[in-house]
């Protein structure tokens, strides 16, 4: 028997492969997000963004003398956190066409209209409302300071 990238195969008595089966694997306990880190260009905006704007709770900040930069760990609520990292220079995120990794953070609401309306207090604007095709609910894009999308979802 050899394993192969979670399957083994199976060969007979003539060293002949005679079938491929799906290996039994133990479900892993990946229940909850802990955490989503983020790298910004402007410390202070962005902390005024996801603080003052969003209404996130700092749970720790420090500033890292050894690699030059802030560490900004928010609450978004009991189980995950946003990680906010400064660094002098960072690359320019890649928008269009869009690159590998990270597409957006969404963050479900009761009410997108509502949400829209609490953000335009804030100064935030939002694209138009529309319905997912896929869940059939409400949602709308805005964008942080250094245009990482966010989205709303009901």
């Amino acid at each position: 028997m050899v394993f192969f990238e979670g399957c083994h195969i199976v060969y007979n008595e003539n060293k002949r492969r005679t079938k491929l089966k799906e290996m039994e694997c133990e479900e892993m306990n990946l229940s909850k997000i802990h955490h989503i880190a983020i790298i910004v260009s402007d410390y202070e905006a962005a902390k005024d963004f996801y603080v003052n704007k969003l209404g996130f709770s700092v749970i720790r900040e420090n500033y890292r003398p050894e690699r030059k930069d802030w560490k900004l760990d928010l609450r978004i609520n009991e189980h995950a956190e946003l990680e906010i990292f400064a660094e002098e220079n960072p690359p320019k995120r890649v928008n269009r066409p869009e690159a590998c990794g990270l597409r957006h953070l969404a963050f479900c609401v009761e009410s997108v209209e509502q949400t829209v309306n609490e953000l335009a207090e804030v100064g935030i604007e939002c694209e138009p409302i529309r319905v997912d095709d896929y869940t059939g609910r409400k949602m709308t894009f805005f964008h942080d300071p250094d245009g990482l999308p966010l989205e709303l979802h009901e």
